[in-house]
């Protein structure tokens, strides 16, 4: 079987497993330290994979500058945002639920920016996506008063925000970088991730990292795993124009996170969590449907 075929599921299997490894991360670093030291270590590994097989850097400045411009949103921002909401307390189920809004978020770009109009099963399928989330989240918004918002309200928002920029960042991924070589692009992406990281670890965690075996072995998966496979197949996907595959599979995420977390964490699978991730599933595949084949998931 082709990687065409199966880089879609394979980049699905392996993109569930960041929110999981953010939860493991938060209990022994703080995340921006525990990114900074991620990004690093992924752009010193893929500058070793681009000396090995001989890939091409970009031979003008802009070229180099779209590429660190993308990686800030589609890793420094994004990730920044996502992580620190989950060290704050936001359930690695809820935050997989809201990852569904990034689908969401591109087909209701798409008519300003490919000019495709959403049709009227798009429409409602974007509906249910947010109405869906709404119900996931609920419990936790409304269980906030004055007192307890930082603790709740606060970090969900920033979720949501992070969801905006890795939107914004897929985006410019797919409209600005369709030539030139993946694995230097990727390595330029990191730089653009510290640009963020570097100065919220240093300015609001003191470095904080324990060294603990599980925190040596979510760094070793967060770099291989997700910066380097996951990432890299995202790329392709873009590159290759094969996101509709991966769009058909996206709704699996979900799920695939709620189910995750409560076997590795024991967060409950509450109702409004079960019937608004079915919601969303089912918003996101209708919203897919069409919008997949012209726009990034």
């Amino acid at each position: 079987m082709s990687l065409d075929k199966l880089a879609p599921a394979i980049f699905v299997l392996l993109w569930s497993t960041g929110w999981i490894v953010a939860k493991y991360a938060s209990q022994h670093a703080g995340p921006f330290t525990f990114l900074m030291i991620r990004y690093s270590l992924s752009a010193l590994a893929f500058v070793l994979l681009c000396s090995i097989v001989g890939a091409k850097w970009p031979r003008d400045w802009s070229s180099v500058f779209r590429a660190v411009y993308s990686g800030i949103f589609l890793h420094g921002i994004y990730l920044a945002g996502l992580w620190w909401a989950i060290a704050e307390g936001v359930p690695a189920g809820i935050a997989g639920v809201i990852a569904a809004l990034q689908p969401l978020m591109t087909a209701m770009a798409a008519p300003l920016l490919v000019g495709e109009r959403l049709g009227p099963i798009q429409k409602v399928g974007l509906l249910l996506g947010f109405l869906g989330i709404a119900i996931a989240i609920s419990p936790k918004l409304l269980a906030t008063d004055t007192a307890n918002l930082w603790q709740s309200a606060v970090p969900l928002v920033v979720n949501l925000l992070a969801m905006v920029s890795v939107t914004y960042g897929t985006l410019y991924q797919k409209r600005h970088l369709q030539t030139g070589d993946l694995r230097t692009i990727a390595t330029l992406q990191y730089v653009g991730a510290l640009i963020v990281t570097v100065p919220l670890a240093f300015i609001f965690e003191g470095l904080r990292f324990d060294g603990t075996q599980t925190a040596i072995l979510s760094l070793l998966w967060s770099v291989f795993g997700l910066s380097m496979g996951a990432v890299g197949l995202l790329l392709y996907l873009i590159r290759r124009g094969q996101v509709s595959r991966a769009a058909s599979l996206i709704y699996l995420m979900p799920p695939a996170v709620a189910i995750e977390a409560a076997l590795a964490f024991g967060e409950p699978l509450t109702l409004p969590i079960i019937v608004g991730t079915v919601i969303v599933v089912i918003g996101v595949y209708l919203t897919n449907r069409r919008q997949a084949e012209v726009v990034p998931e």
